[in-house]
Formats: C-alpha cells, sequence, structure tokens
C-alpha cells in the first residue's frame, strides 16, 4: 500500500468537495483571519467582499487582503491602500507582510 501524502490526496478532495485546494487542507480560517476581517468588516460596513488569507503558512506573519467596497470609490489605489494600513495600524505591528488588493464593487 502506498504512503499517503497530501499532494496524492489533493485531487481526490477536489473531486469530493469540488473546491481548490491552496496551502491548507481545510476551510476554515485561522484565528488571525478571523481577527482581520472582523476589524475589517466594522472600519469598512459598506464592504460587499472582504477576504482575509494567511499566507505565512498560518503563524500570521503575513496576510493577503482582498476587499471590495464604495468607500474606496474616487480614491486613487495608494489612498484605498492607506486606508486599510490605517484600519489595521495595530495588527499590522505584528506582521512581517501584507498584501492588499482594493476594488470597487461594479454596477
Amino acid at each position: 500500500m502506498a504512503a499517503w501524502s497530501p499532494a496524492a490526496a489533493a485531487p481526490l478532495l477536489r473531486r469530493i468537495r469540488g473546491l481548490p485546494l491552496h496551502h491548507r487542507m481545510f476551510a476554515t480560517q485561522t484565528e488571525g483571519e478571523l481577527r482581520v476581517t472582523q476589524i475589517l468588516k466594522e472600519k469598512f460596513p459598506r464592504a460587499t467582499a472582504i477576504k482575509v488569507t494567511d499566507i505565512s503558512g498560518g503563524c500570521g506573519a503575513m496576510y493577503e487582503i482582498k476587499i471590495e467596497s464604495e468607500e474606496f470609490k474616487e480614491k486613487r489605489t495608494v489612498q484605498q491602500h492607506q486606508m486599510v494600513n490605517q484600519a489595521l495600524k495595530e495588527e499590522i505591528k505584528e506582521m512581517h507582510g501584507l498584501r492588499i488588493f482594493t476594488s470597487v464593487p461594479k454596477r
């Protein structure tokens, strides 16, 4: 019998769940992802989409944030990113890095 490996199991699990698999095998969010998501929901109440992903393997050192909100309308990208940085200023002190992707909802 062959040894189990995540790489070997990924195609099977993908078919079963119908979802793409990334660096983590489970769809649950980490504590850090939940905390950052909650802060962004509070700071951007008009956001139509917020996705926070710990891209440091779960240790909370680096996050990728995708946020779509009306609050970004008529603002340059750098201003949008400054708004996100300001909202997370305390959390950023503990991070190694942050990727931010912002957008305005399309109508």
